[in-house]
């Protein structure tokens, strides 16, 4: 499989509290944490509950697909690795079926493509097993894509 994103990037840092998220990512599921105090999801991962501050999270699969609340494309490489592999789309997808919580990822589209806001997009769960240690990225395309070749 070719991936949107070139050789030679970090790969991410795996922490004990992020664990749960990228174990999710490599089996092809979109994990998020949820409150068990309150019952809300919330990302990123935190070891308190940004609504009640209760302690007591977990982790639940959420649907895999989102809309677009806001986008950028950089122009300009932000690692070394990145050089010639621009411009590239960021979208910020909105969850709403994990109470609207908001993730950032890259929107695999042609560096020229036209972006709607409110757009619906869907997972890519796009692996990197060359990598040390080996993870998967969630990247996004619009609903009705197809995967990049």
């Amino acid at each position: 499989m070719s991936t949107a994103l070139p050789a030679g990037l970090p790969a991410p840092a795996i922490e004990p509290l992020t664990q749960p998220y990228w174990d999710g990512t490599r089996a092809g599921r979109l994990v998020v944490q949820r409150c068990r105090g309150c019952g809300k999801h919330q990302w990123g991962p935190e070891w308190v509950c940004h609504r009640c501050h209760s302690f007591d999270l977990g982790w639940e699969e959420v649907a895999p697909r989102g809309r677009i609340w806001s986008w950028q494309r950089p122009h300009h490489p932000v690692h070394p690795a990145l050089n010639g592999h621009g411009p590239y789309t960021i979208v910020l997808v909105e969850l709403p079926d994990a109470d609207a919580i908001r993730m950032v990822g890259n929107l695999l589209c042609p560096p020229d493509a036209p972006v709607s806001i409110g757009a619906e997009v869907e997972a890519v769960f796009e692996p990197h097993d060359a990598a040390t240690p080996p993870y998967t990225l969630v990247q996004w395309r619009l609903v009705g894509q197809s995967a990049p070749a």
